[in-house]
């Protein structure tokens, strides 16, 4: 059946005809109805009976009128986040633990929006309310205001403890119980503010990023060797690191049921107290604890007759020996020794020729041969250099000779000499038995990987500077940027698992092109997708999420 328009006496009608075959076999048309004249069919008219059959076969009514468009919304991206944080039960892992009848706002829905933000376009807190118009976020509620987010952030601490094992829950299953290696790594967070607050967290510290001294907190996290962070840590921003450990280690074992774990961690967090806690914290539960951590640099001198007995000559660049009771194990870079070495005999030499300068001007000034500007003295000479190899770093091997009437120093050579030794060298110590002396450093090297991961969190989730003022405001808003890691860290494990180069970012600033978009023909809105393409299709597949529809 169709519609035909025939001409009769000089005018047009519109006709509805349908096709048969006579008995022959032959094709033939019969009108079914007449509609009308073309010429008083007016605009609308045919409007009900277009719809009517359009109803019968399942189809929307067609409209009328003029075709206008809002603005399009990015949705990809988003869409994507929404369906990786699902597939981790990170939205029943937060509407368990913050489950409240008194509460009237969807923390959950406000607690990911925030965590989006970070990954698609870190801002202010303020910033996130604008970036939620530009963006068709799924299920969140219809109007955010700045003071929801503050009240969810509140919400979150409230209820920390809670939150933070529910979200343990839903890691676990991506951990190996049997053995996991485990990184441990701290940096710090620079924040702004100048009031004081009672247990605050900002405190002046050495900024591990800018150097110098800065108002910051600290913040730890721990990783899997496959990348994964397992849980943070925050602390005042002039904690020592060494008394961070046996804290972290304590909630690693309460959270997650893994039956021997291989902690590995930089220098900074090795002391002798913590080697010997460290195993007493695991046999409480019956599990097993073993290690991989840097000397630090203060324990050296305890090691110089260790390391005079060693001999590379032979070309092998690995050594091991006993320190403490557990293995030593060393790596020796011969080019990294000679650079190490040439570097600081460059620096002493040009403090020598700075001070060599200075005992030359003041000889000629006494000499009556005095050269222009200010009058040089001793003191002023001797407050000048000791100052100048402080910033060199090298109070060890250049000191100014106070005893002495005239301006002077001298050179340790011995002490040059026992520096030598280390240059080079990465000592490490270890308690694990089975492990052998390439494995070891191969996996101290992968500790590099959170270092990664931190300049993720600075860079690309952007977690400073911060301007939170209270303690739990800035705790959340850590929490807030860790989950933001994990699911980074997810899309990473997932894209390189697919064999795909692209990284998290680039991923997302592809999928944001996929947008949301609503139309009106008339006063009908009608909401779609545009249309997605291979490259965004491949995306999608790699992240292992299904296609918007």
């Amino acid at each position: 059946m169709y519609a035909r328009i025939t001409s009769s006496g000089g005018r047009r009608y519109l006709q509805l005809v349908e096709g048969y075959r006579t008995e022959d076999g032959k094709v033939r048309q019969r009108t079914i109805a007449t509609i009308g004249r073309i010429d008083e069919l007016k605009g609308g008219s045919l409007d009900a009976l277009i719809n009517g059959l359009n109803r019968a076969v399942g189809r929307a009514d067609v409209q009328t009128g003029a075709v206008e468009a809002d603005s399009a919304l990015s949705y990809g991206d988003v869409f994507a986040l929404h369906e990786i944080w699902k597939d981790l039960g990170f939205d029943r892992a937060l509407q368990r633990s913050l489950r409240s009848g008194k509460r009237k706002i969807d923390v959950e829905a406000l607690v990911r929006a925030m965590v989006f933000n970070r990954l698609c376009a870190p801002d202010s807190k303020l910033g996130v309310l604008r970036w939620l118009e530009t963006v068709a976020m799924p299920a969140m509620p219809s109007r955010v205001e700045h003071y929801h987010l503050l009240r969810a952030m509140d919400a979150l601490m409230d209820n920390v403890d809670r939150v933070e094992d529910e979200l343990a829950k839903q890691i676990r299953p991506l951990v190996d119980h049997d053995l996991t290696m485990v990184f441990y790594d701290l940096t710090t967070v620079r924040i702004h503010g100048e009031t004081k607050l009672e247990d605050d967290l900002r405190a002046f510290g050495m900024n591990k990023e800018k150097g110098g001294v800065a108002r910051q907190f600290v913040l730890g996290v721990v990783q899997t060797a496959e990348g994964l962070p397992l849980m943070h840590t925050v602390h005042p921003g002039n904690v020592s690191e060494t008394k961070t450990l046996q804290g972290m280690l304590a909630t690693v074992l309460a959270r997650f049921p893994i039956q021997r774990i291989i902690l590995v961690a930089d220098r900074g967090l090795l002391s002798l107290d913590n080697i010997h806690h460290l195993t007493e914290i695991a046999d409480l539960g019956g599990r097993k604890l073993e290690f991989i951590l840097a000397v630090p640099a203060r324990r050296y001198s305890d090691l110089v007759k260790t390391f005079q007995d060693f001999d590379f000559s032979d070309g092998n660049g690995l050594r091991e020996a006993s320190f403490e009771g557990h293995r030593l194990i060393v790596a020796y870079d011969a080019k990294r020794a000679l650079e190490q070495g040439e570097s600081r005999q460059a620096r002493i030499a040009e403090l020598e020729a700075m001070g060599n300068a200075m005992v030359a001007k003041l000889d000629r000034q006494d000499e009556g041969k005095p050269a222009k500007g200010r009058k040089a003295s001793d003191r002023g000479a001797y407050s000048r250099f000791v100052r100048a190899v402080a910033d060199a770093e090298l109070t060890r091997f250049v000191k100014a000779d106070f005893q002495a009437e005239r301006f002077s120093w001298t050179v340790d050579e011995d002490a040059i000499a026992q520096a030598a030794l280390f240059d080079g060298k990465l000592v490490l110590l270890t308690n694990v038995p089975e492990i052998k002396p390439e494995e070891t450093v191969k996996k101290y090297k992968e500790l590099s990987d959170i270092e990664r991961g931190f300049r993720v969190l600075k860079s690309d989730i952007e977690i400073a500077p911060v301007h939170h003022r209270l303690p739990d405001r800035i705790r959340a808003h850590a929490l807030i940027c860790f989950l933001a890691l994990v699911l980074y860290r997810v899309m990473r494990m997932r894209l390189k698992a697919k064999g795909s180069s692209v990284s998290p970012k680039t991923a997302l600033e592809i999928l944001a092109k996929v947008q949301q978009f609503t139309a009106y023909i008339g006063e009908k809105p009608f909401t779609g997708i545009t249309r997605t393409k291979p490259e965004q299709l491949s995306l999608f597949e790699a992240l292992d999420v299904s296609k918007p529809a």
